[in-house]
């Protein structure tokens, strides 16, 4: 099978993966018109769930992940689809890894890299157990610390959601640590630590998993809070890691930091927060906004009245608008910025993590304009807009 396919062997393969199940996973690569909405990769698995085998297909767009969930009758017209919006695709079957080409008159080229074991195509569970990067079962200094581990490393019972908080938040640290510098201490500013589980969390995997250099600096307004904090960090022997009493706004004495951290900072402590990371030039931006006061007496947009007449929802609605235009403010710093779903936090429902990467590239023009538009559509002053003219 290698070579310019033979009219049918494209067809074969697809008919083997549909009716005897020989598929590993797909990957398709480079999509053949620039100018539409192709995801840049797409990828494809067999995964088990309760109604039976079925192929999932995950593409990445826009910062998010979409997945679609097609039976094995109709997966073949759809990776015959598929196919003809990509110029590359990679198959792994038992037996071999096919690598199906596209040329530019869409004509297909089959090569076949066979393997000298058989391998097994086993579908997925879909509700698997979940891999942890703090596991449960293993002892944690800092969890057993914090009541939410035993000494032998079993998760406390009603301790469950805050280590699955924990787990989630450096999850999506450890996707931007590739983006933090190298060759220098690391500088971490955690405003409105509070009881600072997560502060603990992120100096752990930092600067004892990651063995990185780095000093991360809790601020709070809370004395008491503050106090505990330090006790345990002494007990830990952790030097690195300090807790202050402290406001955000009035936070001074750090010319450079490399990351960022808000969490649960209340209405525009939050904006307060970004506006500090933005003027340090932050590598990295972490944020879980709270309570957001500002817009919710600013909107007043007459065309949104049936919406905006209803208390609960102009206040779901204020907030998404809020963290609209973070994100689009941090992207016109020059952040590449993603809105992503976290776990609500102790002291409030909200569960929408902005997080912000420098060095993104884009028309600022063009998103300077669709920003004021919508800015001018709602009828809104942003506190962050104002405090950098």
């Amino acid at each position: 099978m290698n070579g310019k396919a033979q009219p049918g062997e494209w067809l074969d393969l697809l008919e083997e993966i549909a009716t005897e199940g020989q598929l590993i996973q797909a990957s398709f690569s480079a999509p053949r018109r620039k100018d539409d909405d192709t995801p840049r990769k797409l990828t494809v698995r067999p995964i088990k769930l309760k109604t039976g085998l079925f192929y999932q297909f995950e593409r990445h767009q826009n910062n998010k992940v979409f997945h679609e969930n097609v039976s094995p009758e109709k997966v073949k017209e759809q990776l015959q689809s598929t196919m003809e919006r990509y110029k590359q695709a990679l198959f792994k079957t038992p037996d071999a890894d096919v690598q199906v080409l596209a040329n530019k008159k869409g004509q297909l080229s089959l090569i076949t890299h066979a393997k000298e074991s058989k391998r097994e195509a086993v579908p997925q569970q879909h509700n698997r157990n979940k891999a942890y990067v703090l596991p449960d079962g293993e002892p944690v200094p800092f969890l057993i610390s914090l009541g939410v581990m035993t000494a032998e490393g079993r998760v406390v019972k009603a301790k469950y959601d805050k280590f699955r908080q924990i787990n989630r938040f450096l999850e999506m640290v450890s996707d931007v640590i590739p983006d933090l510098p190298r060759g220098k201490e690391l500088t971490v500013v955690d405003f409105g630590c509070g009881k600072s589980y997560l502060t603990f969390a992120l100096y752990h995997l930092l600067a004892i998993k990651e063995r990185l250099p780095v000093r991360i600096i809790g601020l709070d307004l809370k004395q008491d809070v503050i106090s505990t904090c330090s006790k345990l960090a002494l007990e830990l022997g952790w030097d690195n890691l300090s807790f202050s009493v402290g406001d955000i706004a009035q936070f001074e004495g750090h010319t450079s930091v490399d990351m960022v951290v808000t969490l649960h900072a209340c209405d525009t402590a939050t904006d307060a927060a970004l506006l500090k990371a933005i003027g340090w030039e932050a590598s990295v931006i972490l944020s879980v906004p709270c309570c957001q006061h500002e817009l919710f007496r600013q909107l007043s947009q007459p065309l949104l009245k049936p919406l905006l007449k209803h208390g609960i929802l102009k206040e779901r609605f204020s907030a998404l608008v809020t963290d609209a235009i973070r994100a689009n403010l941090l992207e016109l710093a020059g952040y590449r910025t993603q809105l992503l779903e976290f776990i609500d936090l102790e002291h409030t429902p909200k569960n929408i993590l902005i997080r912000a990467v420098k060095g993104h590239k884009t028309d600022n023009d063009q998103l300077k304009h669709e920003y004021e538009q919508f800015r001018d559509f709602m009828g809104v002053s942003p506190f962050m807009e104002n405090k950098t003219k």
